[in-house]
């Protein structure tokens, strides 16, 4: 038997203690979270049930797995990459090692372009570094009459965000496109919204960063350069070709890098900048124009 399984409690109510304080010794702030989401995923427990049930025997295969889960999780992998899933926009979407998690600052997006069409729009949408496909598909299933297409430069990510749209039931208006940001396209290619959560982490810093994070995405979408700002520069350079005049662009950027990203724009001589906060309060979305709304 696993030698980390025969050191658990047994008994439900000490073993979802054991699960949170080793979790939370090692430093991982969702400790209690993901302890409660293992014995869900594991042994359909939910949370009432570990209230009322504290003495409940575990099963002992159960118990293998569920100590496997958390050694792999003490190492620094998230449970996403351990059950190859991520809700995003009250969506579940499979993910690998190839995609970056989808996380909850990436919605403001979705917010945004709420505010910016009405649902029943007939909307063009381009989603660069598509990823999971996490943004195409929350757009897709917010506006039903929208056409999208999603480009990455990871055949590996690509087939990850085919699965997803498929999944979601919206593969027939998605297509999915190998490309290094817009060299794919046609020079006339339009959209109406364009989105894209880019790689804007300095490399510096990439060192430094939670293991879960530094070790578990891909490095093609966390490595921004030497300033962070290296696909905003690729992508500004080109954006006025591909979004319509009354279009609107949305790209995520880091917490720190308003200033500079709004200078870009300014210097890709964008009619129209403006950066949004998340939940948080945190400057997260950059909002570009290219011309008269």
């Amino acid at each position: 038997m696993n030698s980390l399984a025969d050191k658990l409690p047994h008994t439900l109510g000490e073993l979802y203690k054991a699960m949170k304080m080793t979790m939370s010794e090692a430093g991982i702030l969702t400790a209690e979270l993901d302890a409660r989401l293992i014995l869900n995923e594991r042994c359909n427990i939910g949370w009432s049930e570990i209230i009322a049930k504290p003495d409940y025997i575990m099963d002992a295969q159960d118990m293998v797995v569920i100590a496997d889960d958390l050694a792999q999780r003490l190492n620094g992998r998230p449970l996403s990459k351990i059950y190859n899933k991520r809700e995003f926009w009250g969506l579940e979407f499979e993910v690998s090692d190839d995609v970056l998690d989808p996380r909850p600052d990436t919605e403001t997006i979705i917010d945004i372009a709420l505010q910016r069409f009405s649902k029943n729009d007939d909307i063009r949408i381009l989603d660069m570094g598509t990823g999971t496909g996490c943004l195409l598909i929350a757009l897709l299933s917010e506006f039903p009459k929208a056409q999208a297409l999603g480009l990455d430069i990871s055949v590996q990510a690509l087939d990850v965000a085919r699965r997803n749209a498929a999944k979601h039931g919206v593969d027939g208006r998605a297509k999915f496109m190998l490309s290094d940001w817009f060299s794919s396209l046609e020079g006339g290619d339009k959209f109406d919204l364009i989105v894209s959560n880019p790689p804007y982490i300095r490399e510096s810093v990439i060192p430094d960063l939670e293991a879960e994070v530094r070790n578990f995405d891909p490095i093609l979408a966390l490595d921004g350069g030497a300033d962070g700002l290296q696909a905003y520069k690729k992508i500004f350079s080109s954006l006025s070709l591909h979004l319509k005049p009354r279009g609107t662009a949305l790209f995520e950027i880091g917490y720190d890098q308003r200033k500079e990203v709004m200078r870009l724009g300014r210097e890709s001589r964008f009619s129209e900048i403006n950066v949004h906060p998340d939940l948080a309060g945190q400057p997260r979305v950059v909002e570009i124009c290219c011309g008269d709304k």
